[in-house]
């Protein structure tokens, strides 16, 4: 889940002077050149402790209370599914379990060491277990089951029973495979081309929770494929199954002890709150590409397949993709800084290729590359300033009973913190709102499903483009007055009907924006029954300005939280979220995901409201909230929507499955007959058709890429029932008719642009 990030100078230079008075706890000496140095460790281990302790929004006590959270935490995210430890390990973890806090004020790293050093020793054992379980075929005829309620689950008391844990998760797996390679190949002999492959697991009930084996597409089986027998299918199972186990322990393998200390110091981190984390250096230039939407590189996704690096995908408009040599499917072997010497990165860690393959806008960076056909060449790329598509705000438009309206979707409240000049969410939605203002949209629908938030400036801006001028959020610092964030800027970009796409995802500066829009009655807020609810903001501070001695190396930075916002009408939205105006059902409406169910979560509470007006030019307010209402309500197919996510809510509880393959395959059935009844929702269609902008079409004409991600959005949207409905407000919100001579002139317009 994206942060809010607030960097408001006046709070972070108080943050700033706190420490500086103690500047001497870190300021020492330091000539710590080796990356797993635990000195290194130490010094992270207070500087963190410290940073947070002072700049919190409430900072928890680091007592034992606090020791058996962080213990909990952290053993559980070293073997989630219990299949590396042994009892015997657990017990010898517990004479910690209320050492941690003293551990951590006293910058020692015994436990640590000691969790670290017996994974290794265990994951090294795991390896010779399942190579050994998969040297031998299934009895698929035995009737024995598997209970994949992890969480609840014993830890095995011994080597025996640790082993036949492993035996029993992998053959679950290649039982689920084995299933599927059956029915594609009775389909086939029955001449039914299907997909068995299921599109949402949860859906369809795929027990399968371990990294094994993927699902079989009708793609994997030819029209030339003579049948095959149980024995053969299943030898395949074992195959695919032991391809992804090593695929899996290669990648695990990757990882050094720095990667895991700093699972432990996030396991530290979040007893403080659940968005208050440690960013390794690495992690915290992710964030900030995830951030801005862009890199400086050639443009292209890798992906890890065992000892090789390959392409997985070029990323539209990029060096890469410009060049028009390198493709998706070839493998680096090799990777030089221009015209120096090429280093074999064949073995090497995916993060450290990806750091040799970057590099600063104008440098050449020369890949040898395996193609798919075989050849081995050269190609060279300048790097450039790559601009992440997917993290942009984009726009379509839709033609409904001789209206035009404009959908527009936000993935994330993006912002690029070094560049002032660079692009924001703020000033592209703005952009976006004059361009369907330009073909004369009469309403936009805001989707912010599934954003996760971002920055907090960029909220403030796109509420501010819909009314007057006023208050947006409220912040409140510990111990500190209230702050309020306004638009001021008089001017409104856009007057007329609003909808706000909203679910149980969206989060964060997403649902200030949702807030601010319904207390205004602004517009329409219509989605899930409430948004995530997380109501805080978050600082990113570097640590490395804490020490002198740059030869300690790049500590990382620390996003904690430091305030929280208040909706202008001085609620919170922590926990509670924003509850929609309109609620519709959506498949996860039973489960248990928001920020109410997450353990240490910051608690609800208000403040005074601030001054503002309410919107009073929506005379349609009620009225079209009323008959969406009736329609949802009469709706056959959110009505199967909703039946569909009492179902997933009952399966979800359902974990133990049986590893006979007549039995297995009698519940598998048993689960499909059922879901039949559930596969309307996923072939609905709106009868709507959607198209890019002008500007976006001619761009399409140059680009295929985007062009297929745009006929790919298009398609998704005219499958939405909740777009379609969002439209229907907006029809609901018109305050007078459209002639027919209107909406004619309309459409030239809209051909014409």
């Amino acid at each position: 889940m994206n942060a809010i990030i607030n960097f408001m100078k006046r709070h972070y230079k108080i943050l700033l002077t706190i420490v500086v008075l103690s500047i001497t706890l870190f300021a020492f000496n330091s000539n710590y050149k080796n990356e797993s140095d635990p000195d290194k460790d130490k010094l992270l281990l207070e500087l963190l402790t410290f940073v947070i302790e002072k700049g919190h929004y409430s900072p928890a006590a680091i007592d034992d209370t606090f020791s058996k959270g962080v213990y909990k935490d952290y053993v559980q995210a070293l073997d989630p599914s219990k299949r590396f430890f042994l009892q015997s390990d657990i017990d010898e973890f517990s004479k910690y379990e209320t050492e941690i806090d003293n551990q951590i004020l006293n910058k020692d790293l015994t436990f640590f060491t000691l969790t670290y050093e017996r994974l290794m020793k265990r994951m090294g054992e795991s390896k010779d277990i399942y190579k050994s379980i998969l040297a031998k075929p299934f009895d698929f005829t035995i009737d024995e089951s598997f209970n994949t309620d992890y969480e609840k689950a014993p830890y095995a008391k011994n080597s025996a029973e640790l082993n036949e844990k492993w035996r029993k998760q992998i053959k679950l797996s290649a039982l689920s495979s084995l299933t599927d390679r059956l029915k594609v190949q009775e389909n086939k002999a029955k001449g039914i081309v299907e997909d068995v492959s299921s599109t949402d697991d949860i859906e369809e009930g795929n027990p399968v929770t371990i990294e094994v084996t993927p699902k079989i597409k009708k793609t994997e089986v030819k029209d030339n494929d003579e049948p095959k027998s149980v024995q053969e299918l299943e030898k395949e199972t074992r195959e695919s199954s032991k391809k992804s186990l090593d695929e899996y322990f290669s990648f695990m393998g990757d990882l050094n002890r720095n990667d895991w200390f700093s699972v432990y110091i996030n396991s530290i981190t979040a007893r403080f709150d659940p968005h208050t984390n440690y960013f390794a250096p690495d992690e915290k230039e992710r964030f900030d590409v995830s951030m801005s939407g862009k890199l400086e590189g050639i443009g292209a996704r890798l992906q890890k397949k065992n000892d090789f690096t390959e392409i997985s995908e070029l990323i539209s408009g990029g060096p890469a993709w410009r060049g028009k040599q390198l493709e998706a499917g070839d493998v680096v072997m090799k990777v030089a800084q221009g015209t120096a010497d090429p280093v074999d990165v064949v073995g090497m860690r995916l993060d450290d290729v990806v750091k040799k393959i970057k590099g600063p806008k104008g440098t050449e960076v020369r890949l040898t590359v395996k193609k798919v056909d075989g050849t081995i060449t050269v190609i060279s790329i300048i790097r450039d300033i790559v601009e992440i598509e997917e993290t942009y705000v984009k726009s379509s438009i839709v033609n409904k009973n001789g209206l035009n309206y404009g959908v527009i979707y936000l993935p994330k409240f993006y912002i690029d913190f070094e560049d002032k000049n660079g692009r924001d969410a703020g000033k592209d939605i703005a952009l976006e709102v004059e361009r369907l203002k330009k073909v004369g949209v009469d309403g936009i629908v805001l989707d912010v499903r599934d954003d996760g938030g971002g920055s907090l400036s960029t909220v403030v801006d796109i509420a501010g483009l819909f009314i007057n001028e006023g208050p947006i959020v409220q912040i409140k610092s510990a111990g500190r007055k209230k702050e309020v964030l306004f638009d001021r800027d008089k001017k409104i970009e856009w007057d007329g009907p609003l909808v706000i796409m909203v679910n149980s995802f969206s989060a964060s500066a997403s649902e200030i924006l949702a807030a601010a829009i319904q207390d205004y009655k602004r517009g329409v807020i219509i989605g899930s029954k409430q948004t995530y609810g997380k109501g805080t903001v978050q600082n990113v501070i570097d640590l490395n300005q804490f020490v002198r001695n740059s030869a300690v190396g790049d500590l990382g930075a620390l996003k904690t939280t430091t305030q929280k916002f208040y909706r202008i009408n001085g609620g919170s939205t922590q926990l509670e979220g924003v509850s929609s105006d309109v609620v519709m059902p959506d498949r996860y409406s039973y489960l248990k995901m928001g920020e109410r169910d997450v353990e240490n979560a910051m608690p609800w509470d208000k403040i005074d409201a601030a001054e503002y007006t309410v919107w009073n030019k929506n005379e349609n307010f009620n009225k079209a909230i009323l008959n969406s209402k009736k329609r949802i309500d009469s709706s056959e197919q959110f009505k199967l929507i909703d039946e569909n996510a009492k179902w997933i809510d009952s399966r979800s509880v359902e974990n133990t499955y049986s590893l006979n393959l007549d039995k297995f395959r009698l519940a598998q059935k048993d689960i499909e007959e059922k879901a039949k009844k559930y596969k309307p929702i996923s072939q609905y269609k709106n009868n709507l058709q959607f198209t890019s902008l002008p500007y976006e079409l001619d761009e399409t004409k140059k680009d295929n890429i985007l062009k297929e991600k745009r006929d790919r959005w298009h398609e998704s949207l005219s499958k939405d029932i909740y777009v379609e409905e969002a439209l229907n407000v907006l029809d609901d919100l018109q305050t007078k008719p459209v002639s027919k001579q209107n909406t004619s002139q309309k459409k030239d317009k809209l051909v014409k642009s």
